[in-house]
């Protein structure tokens, strides 16, 4: 049995080598680095596959989030509410901008924002709602966007672990994860299931004012060379990364199928497993159907319910399993985000997660050899 990995992109990497060091070469004999052709190009086959007028491509996806909200022109002392269960970006951004953060807890089957706890979270000063599409699923959209618009409200979605995903309406209809909102965002990170190899990053919006904003944003405030018309920052994709992400955006749907085959592969052997959880889907579903886009497994997540978590994460390691908490402490535990206003009742399912969850290998190269490995060795320890 080859050796397991968290995220295999090695084995990614060698399945594409030689389209990928073509267009490396490309942009090495161009010297085009910064803006060059490559960057352009996948500006436009994001647009098409996600079906959305504007992608602006920038240096990461942290940066992302950070432009996104100065595009709104967001003012120090707005509130933005965001989930309390995801990874820190979120919410750092906000309070690098000066913002007040609004921590709210999480649905336990799903781990997206609770939206009875929105609803409670929301003040006059309350300015955009952040939904976090965690761990490969969209928060749930069609509701954010109702109480965003009855108390005239920004959306802005983080997409950094959904992209691919899409959300279905009640009417049937479907838009991609980052399309919902007022402004998308994203991380092309190289663990991400669209991944560079570097830092990357996106946002997304059919708003020509704001992406005309954010354009000039990304560059120094610049639309003209040396003419600086807004306050902005130097975060752009460089065209290397942007090289690998062509090659690779063609493949983003063949990527999610794998991710959704090897979930499949552990949802049904752990399906009569006493003290595992299997991750939930949004729209309701107790199993990942055959033709399922709503999910596409960034991190495939266990909860634990008899307390021997800590126990099974060291066990894997020993028996040469990687695997990850995600995430080992709330937000509003974290010593930067701290507040007075944040009382424990309120985060009750975030704080039973942080105890339960592990998130297990997840990525397009698994294979059935190692998956019966990793799914036995759970079974045979939890009892």
């Amino acid at each position: 049995m080859n050796k397991i990995q968290m995220v295999d992109l090695q084995g990614q990497y060698q399945k594409i080598k030689d389209k990928v060091d073509i267009q490396l070469q490309e942009v090495l004999n161009s010297s085009a680095y910064i803006n060059g052709p490559q960057v352009h190009a996948f500006q436009k086959d994001l647009e098409a596959y996600l079906d959305v007028k504007h992608v602006i491509p920038c240096a990461n996806g942290t940066d992302a989030l950070q432009i996104a909200m100065m595009g709104l022109d967001l003012k120090p002392g707005d509130e933005v509410i965001t989930a309390d269960f995801t990874f820190a970006a979120t919410v750092e951004v906000i309070a690098l901008l000066n913002l007040t953060p609004v921590l709210v807890d999480v649905e336990k089957d799903t781990f997206n924002m609770d939206i009875d706890a929105l609803k409670k979270a929301i003040t006059p000063k309350t300015k955009a709602i952040v939904p976090v599409h965690l761990f490969g699923q969209c928060a749930n959209m069609e509701a954010v966007l109702e109480i965003a618009k009855e108390y005239d409200l920004f959306v802005i979605e983080d997409t950094a672990q959904a992209i691919g995903a899409n959300y279905t309406f009640k009417d049937g209809s479907k838009k991609k994860a980052g399309t919902i909102g007022n402004v998308g965002t994203t991380s092309f990170f190289p663990s991400k299931n669209l991944g560079c190899y570097g830092d990357g990053g996106a946002i997304f919006t059919n708003d020509d004012d704001l992406a005309h904003t954010i354009r000039g944003m990304v560059n120094h405030g610049m639309y003209k060379r040396y003419y600086h018309d807004v306050v902005g920052v130097n975060s752009r994709l460089d065209s290397l990364q942007a090289a690998v992400l062509r090659v690779k955006l063609p493949l983003l749907n063949d990527y999610c199928d794998a991710r959704r085959k090897a979930a499949r592969f552990y949802n049904n052997a752990f399906k009569n497993a006493q003290n595992i959880v299997t991750p939930k889907m949004s729209n309701g579903c107790e199993f990942i159907c055959d033709n399922c886009d709503c999910h596409v497994f960034h991190q495939y997540t266990l909860q634990i319910l008899n307390g021997q978590r800590n126990e099974l994460h060291q066990h894997l390691l020993d028996n040469g399993i990687p695997n990850a908490i995600y995430y080992p402490v709330p937000l509003h535990s974290q010593k930067a985000y701290a507040d007075e206003r944040y009382k424990e009742e309120d985060f009750k399912v975030t704080n039973e997660l942080i105890n339960t969850v592990i998130s297990l290998p997840m990525h397009t190269e698994l294979d059935e050899e190692q998956l019966e490995f990793i799914t036995t060795t759970i079974i045979n320890f939890i009892k």
